[in-house]
């Protein structure tokens, strides 16, 4: 079963509504994307970051890479950046899924498991782990390396993923790549 390592929004300025909720739990989920990165660099599972375009409608993604690491939380930027076998995908919704490539780049690849990192838990990860579910792809949530706005709908987030959606929960150090 071939695998990728999504990581989900993680190029971020943080001038958002609710970024102040979000910062504390992403300072503590950065290491765990890092630990997750290295191993998949190491392993050679492709890794793929989904990130919102922040209606920069003009951007690519270098430019909106760009923006976070000039911006006043580069130090959670550049842990985690991409490096130069990282794919990218814009999306401008919740899921990673909707309206964006991220399917058909799967399927060239023959990925059949999805791991996930990055932020929003109860959001953005929660959208898309159910996506990756109906679209019949195994998935992993990465605890310690997912971010949360609020930590009572992020543990419910979990739960639900491992419930009623199959998804193995993991840590970054014991993450399976394979």
């Amino acid at each position: 079963m071939n695998t990728a390592v999504l990581v989900i929004d993680m190029i971020n300025t943080y001038d958002h509504e609710d970024a102040e909720l979000l910062l504390p739990s992403v300072r503590q989920a950065v290491p765990g994307v890092r630990t997750v990165l290295d191993s998949a660099r190491k392993g050679g599972v492709d890794v793929i970051y989904v990130n919102d375009n922040f209606g920069r409608w003009r951007s690519d993604h270098t430019e909106v890479l760009q923006a976070a690491l000039e911006g006043p939380y580069g130090d959670l930027v550049r842990p985690v950046q991409p490096d130069e076998g990282a794919m990218f995908v814009m999306k401008t919704r919740h899921s990673v899924f909707f309206q964006t490539p991220l399917q058909y780049l799967l399927e060239q690849h023959k990925v059949r498991h999805v791991v996930l990192c990055g932020q929003v838990t109860e959001q953005c990860v929660l959208y898309s782990a159910i996506d990756a579910h109906v679209r019949h792809l195994e998935v992993t949530v990465v605890q310690d390396a997912v971010a949360h706005i609020h930590a009572d709908l992020a543990q419910a987030a979990l739960r639900m993923m491992e419930r009623n959606l199959g998804a193995r929960l993991s840590t970054a150090r014991d993450v399976d790549l394979s």
